[in-house]
């Protein structure tokens, strides 16, 4: 049975943070893309490549010391894709008390060995939560195309 989901756990370092203190937006997608990148391959059990990544919004900052958790779990599958919900969570280390920094969908392909996208395993919603999960990482894929749809578009009249 494929991995459907993978969270990473770890401390914010002092690597992490940009001018401000706070953990640097790049970094935060990094982990996200990290995430996303051992969910898809255990999902498919191939190399993965990140194709896009949709509706990031950053709520909260991430800071030195604090407990991070990034969530990433398998929404969508198509012929070759996967579509990976990524939650990330921050808290007080002592405490354990955790609350959304963001959240995402990431999109995956997985490739043989020669480059080349290849099936992956079909991913069936069955409780509502994943149903729910599952309308929306829909969703994102068709607004990541129609994002890339429009700037085609955009060039094209240039």
């Amino acid at each position: 049975m494929p991995q459907q989901s993978v969270t990473f756990r770890f401390l914010a370092e002092p690597t992490d943070v940009n001018f401000g203190g706070k953990v640097h937006g790049g970094v935060v997608m990094k982990w996200i893309d990290q995430a996303g990148y051992a969910c898809a391959a255990g999902w498919s059990g191939h190399y993965c490549v990140t194709v896009s990544v949709a509706g990031v919004k950053f709520r909260r900052p991430v800071l030195v010391g604090q407990l991070v958790e990034v969530q990433a779990s398998i929404a969508h599958t198509g012929r070759t894709s996967m579509q990976i919900f990524i939650q990330v969570r921050c808290g007080d280390p002592k405490t354990q008390h955790m609350v959304e920094t963001n959240h995402c969908v990431i999109s995956f392909v997985a490739m043989d060995q020669a480059g080349y996208p290849i099936d992956v395993p079909e991913f069936v919603a069955k409780t509502d939560d994943q149903k729910r999960l599952e309308k929306y990482a829909i969703r994102m894929k068709e607004i990541a195309i129609e994002t890339e749809n429009l700037l085609q578009q955009t060039a094209d009249k240039g």
